[in-house]
């Protein structure tokens, strides 16, 4: 098969996925073309569909079935994006990525040698410090009865989770105990009232063995996601950071309040909340609602969040809808547990799309250069090249 005819029979697979007639057989055989070396940028005509985010709908939820067939595990929820700029879209096929431009066209990076020194994704770290101040590494930790704080017993599950099991109340007295995430860590919690709560990298919660006052309050740092059981006769108070606090009797919220970030912010997904500021400044959040807090003493309320890239990290991926430079950078230097160095200068770039967060940091890498901005792993550093 020559080339022209090459061309012409992946252009008829590519027209047929778009329309739905094509088969298995020919859906593994355009997908296998995909993996190859050969499967260079292949140009889809605009005619396809009736404008420019038509086509990538149909593109996206095509593709998407492709890999659920392939890939089951490694399916990535796609909405469409709302920038036409140029953009990166990361679709994850196992040896390949792909990405959409506005160009109508899907390009497979191509596949680079592992370099000589490359940075392991995050994974499943904390510690735990005790009210008498014994620290236990989790990521250490045998499943089963990690100790045990007044009637409540601290088990680690075979998932990894940590549990408070509690026998009874456990009498007046306060134990407030402590756990912590390094930079490339993670972890998940669920507290002695059933509430949940995930752990973002270098993040910290305190919070009582047992909730013996009329309120369960706790404290956190960083970035947290709560799924806080109801108790409608003990309110939750989440004081983050000692700059606001959350309100609220059971609700879905994420708290992200890194001290390197401008403002803190709170994400409520179910439920409402009430958001205290600095000076008593107070806003009441619905679902799809964020209260934001900077350094002065105002809070104020944004209505237009995309809840899913605020929970992106939550569900295993990074996603970046417009976010700058520094902003995704400040996002790999926390899960990969590395220091950015610009050398003088940041590069005035923005970023849409979502990558997985089990890759490598090469591989993230070598995705964000595809806008032209380069980088090198330098030791445990980001070098951010001119």
């Amino acid at each position: 098969m020559d080339q022209q005819e090459h061309d012409k029979r992946y252009d008829a697979l590519a027209q047929k996925l778009l329309d739905g007639t094509i088969t298995p057989e020919e859906k593994a055989e355009y997908l296998e073309w995909l993996h190859s070396d050969d499967g260079e940028p292949l140009n889809i005509p605009i005619e396809f569909a009736a404008s420019d985010l038509a086509l990538r709908d149909r593109m996206l939820s095509h593709l998407q079935g492709a890999v659920a067939e392939r890939h089951p595990a490694r399916v990535v929820q796609w909405k469409w994006w709302r920038y036409a700029a140029a953009a990166v879209v990361i679709l994850g096929l196992g040896a390949g990525i792909y990405y959409f431009t506005p160009s109508h066209t899907y390009q497979k990076l191509a596949s680079t040698p592992k370099p000589a020194v490359d940075i392991a994704p995050g994974r499943n770290r904390a510690m735990l410090t005790l009210a008498d101040g014994t620290a236990i590494s989790l990521d250490d930790a045998a499943n089963g009865a990690v100790a045990k704080q007044g009637n409540s017993s601290i088990v680690k599950l075979s998932n990894g989770r940590i549990v408070y099991d509690s026998k009874g109340t456990g009498g007046t007295q306060m134990q407030m105990n402590t756990m912590s995430t390094p930079k490339g860590g993670q972890y998940q919690l669920t507290l002695q009232d059933g509430t949940k709560v995930w752990l973002n990298a270098a993040s910290s919660i305190t919070y009582p063995a047992a909730f013996v006052d009329r309120m369960r309050r706790v404290k956190v740092k960083g970035e947290v996601y709560f799924e806080v059981a109801k108790n409608k006769t003990k309110p939750f108070i989440v004081d983050i950071d000692g700059g606001s606090s959350v309100e609220v009797l059971g609700t879905s919220f994420n708290i992200n309040a890194y001290s390197d970030e401008d403002n803190s912010r709170t994400t409520l997904l179910e439920g409402s909340v009430r958001v205290v500021g600095p000076g008593s400044n107070s806003v009441m959040l619905k679902p799809g609602q964020q209260a934001v807090v900077g350094s002065g003493a105002g809070v104020s309320m944004r209505s237009d969040i995309d809840t899913e890239e605020v929970m992106a990290w939550k569900d295993g991926y990074f996603e970046f809808d417009g976010a700058s430079l520094e902003t995704v950078l400040r996002q790999l230097a926390r899960w990969y547990d590395v220091e950015i160095d610009y050398g003088g200068h940041v590069p005035a770039k923005t970023f849409i799309g979502e990558i997985p967060r089990d890759a490598s940091l090469s591989v993230v890498l070598n995705v964000l250069e595809k806008t032209g901005v380069h980088f090198r792993i330098q030791g445990r550093n980001i070098v951010v090249l001119p």
